[in-house]
């Protein structure tokens, strides 16, 4: 899927994800997983935790036309984040080497060698 952010555009191949897998998400999952889509309904909670995520990751809450409302880095067990905005997707993307350009368009380079494995 096509992503845009400010005035850059940039392509994240995401595993849409089940109405079970909003329950799960990156849970349980290794570093190299694949990257997530969730889709919420229009007044639905969108908040999220990482508790058994043993990796950080990057929470990019998009819009219907999947402009970047909001962006986290979320690091292992954190109790809640919530976007301030009402996102309609949000898109996991685990930190490893293959999605670390995309990372990098928005944590600083430092943080995220700190959590390489």
């Amino acid at each position: 899927m096509k992503i845009y952010s400010n005035d850059k555009s940039f392509f994240v191949k995401a595993k849409k994800v089940s109405p079970l897998g909003k329950f799960t998400g990156l849970m349980f999952k290794s570093q190299n997983t694949q990257n997530l889509l969730f889709e919420f309904h229009p007044k639905e909670h969108c908040a999220i935790h990482s508790f058994f995520v043993f990796f950080p990751f990057l929470a990019l809450w998009l819009d219907k036309n999947n402009r970047v409302l909001e962006w986290n880095f979320v690091k292992s067990f954190t109790f809640a984040v919530t976007p301030k905005k009402s996102p309609v997707k949000l898109v996991e993307v685990p930190l490893n080497a293959k999605n670390l350009d995309i990372i990098h368009l928005f944590v600083d380079k430092k943080e995220t060698f700190k959590y390489i494995r």
